[in-house]
């Protein structure tokens, strides 16, 4: 399969789980064209009449939508360079979506390539578009788009994601909308190449070939990288929470300028089982106050259970709930409801913070959700935290035990990353195809645009000392 100029592999690939005729152009160091792929009246040529928004100044759906994604493409054509211009298929299509979550969009590259003039490493897979940008010209005997992207036309309707929509303004002032620009920047990077293309729910790799990405992925607790693992190993490899990390130098020499210290939990006083204390790890909120050098010290007191709201602060606390909770840290169950309206009903009932404790076994990750109205900080537990510390708020007689806990930053370590300052990838327990591997931990403070959702509190934009994105495209060749 090799030879001076290939092997080309057709492709299908996809990632970002919350994941007709025409052409548009972004002009800059690299030029990206936009070839619309919806029917008339669909998708990017929607005639709904649509008010101008957050610098947009389009004047239906359609039109506000290709605007968005001119901005983006020009984002990134002005960060990157190539000689070969990058053209993406693009369409709205209908994608899964709940009440609850929702794949907003879904891209990836058309072909791989691998031992063609320019590649950096040997028999390694890079993608279309950066093929092309090292090779100098276009590698394809079958020239065609690099990048196919798809993005969910059920959003904006009552059933999927409770009626939330794309925000298509271009100032990232989406509120407790998806900002359409920053989900179009995470889903081009994936095309770009922020994605490997070794399946990581098995470990085989693409036709027998590792990718760019797997001579930088470290599994930190064995010491061994993906493209010298067995196919086993690197299955089990994905499964480890934050025990996958980045090795690229670039990206390693820009997470201390990117990555704030990591949130932790300390219990201490009677509840604590050590002398010293207990440390929890936590996932942050992506609303409400972050957590800074200060402490936030209090008791804990746990929400008791409620016929319509077991636990979970989905509802006005009661009188009960209320008085516990007063001027303290309130632990509350996940389920039924989002983050931030457990978070808010605990606030409006006097707590001074707040503890989620997961409903199902799993790694800790972050809280998403948006309420410019909380204003106390709040972190998330593993359901065997969260039983641990719910044990230790009641001795058998009933009376509460003083368990007291400190909302702080730790001094040493960064947020999303290892103990050596490397960030770390998204590996859950269970596997998430199509998100598992491909995107930076979710733990990352600040949060990164090529995490698995989009967090409310995205900027625009994709290099140091804001966002490691292009710190990573440099890793690999761009």
């Amino acid at each position: 399969m090799k030879s001076n100029k290939r092997p080309s592999l057709t492709l299908v690939a996809a990632a970002l789980a919350l994941a007709c005729a025409g052409m548009g152009s972004a002009h800059a160091a690299a030029k990206i064209v936009i070839n619309n792929l919806n029917a008339a009246g669909v998708g990017f040529n929607d005639t709904t009449p649509a008010t101008p928004v957050g610098g947009n100044t389009g004047t239906t759906i359609g039109q506000q939508r290709l605007i968005a994604f001119t901005h983006a493409a020009n984002i990134w054509g002005a960060t990157l360079t190539s000689n070969v211009p990058i053209v993406i298929n693009a369409q709205f299509v209908p994608l899964s979506c709940t009440a609850t979550s929702a794949v907003l969009g879904s891209a990836g590259a058309t072909q791989v390539f691998a031992d063609f003039p320019g590649a950096p490493k040997a028999g390694t897979l890079y993608s279309y578009a950066l093929a092309n940008k090292l090779y100098g010209s276009e590698i394809s005997d079958s020239p065609g788009p690099q990048i196919n992207a798809r993005f969910n036309s059920e959003l904006g309707k009552a059933n999927c994601l409770s009626g939330s929509s794309f925000y298509l303004g271009l100032d990232a002032n989406e509120g407790s909308n998806i900002d359409f620009v920053a989900t179009l920047l995470h889903e081009m990077g994936h095309g770009l190449g922020f994605q490997t293309f070794t399946n990581g729910q098995t470990g085989a790799t693409f036709a027998g070939y590792p990718s760019a990405w797997d001579h930088y992925l470290l599994d930190n607790t064995t010491g061994k990288l993906w493209v010298n693992m067995t196919n086993a190993e690197r299955a089990a490899s994905s499964l480890k929470p934050s025990g996958l990390s980045w090795t690229g130098p670039r990206v390693t020499a820009a997470v201390p300028s990117v990555l704030t210290a990591t949130a932790e939990l300390r219990v201490v006083g009677a509840g604590a089982r050590t002398p010293s204390g207990d440390m929890y790890k936590v996932g942050e909120a992506d609303f409400g106050p972050k957590l800074d050098k200060s402490p936030l010290t209090g008791q804990v007191a746990q929400v008791a259970l409620q016929p319509d709201s077991p636990g979970s602060a989905c509802t006005a606390f009661n009188a009960a709930n209320a008085e516990a909770v007063r001027n303290k840290i309130a632990l509350v169950s996940r389920g039924t409801c989002g983050f931030a309206v457990k978070v808010k009903n605990a606030q409006d009932a006097g707590a001074i913070g707040v503890i989620v404790a997961d409903n199902a076994p799993g790694a800790v990750t972050g809280m998403g959700g948006a309420d410019p109205s909380v204003t106390i900080p709040s972190v998330r537990v593993t359901q065997a935290d969260g039983a641990l510390l719910a044990a230790s708020l009641t001795k058998p007689n009933g009376n509460t035990n003083g368990t007291v806990a400190k909302m702080q930053r730790s001094k040493t370590q960064l947020s999303g990353a290892d103990a050596q300052g490397r960030i770390t990838m998204f590996t859950p327990d269970p596997y998430q195809p199509g998100s598992s591997v491909s995107h930076y931990n979710t733990t990352a403070t600040r949060n990164q645009l090529m995490e698995p959702a989009i967090s409310a509190d995205l900027t625009h934009a994709v290099t140091a000392p804001t966002d490691l994105t292009m710190e990573l495209f440099k890793d690999i060749g761009w």
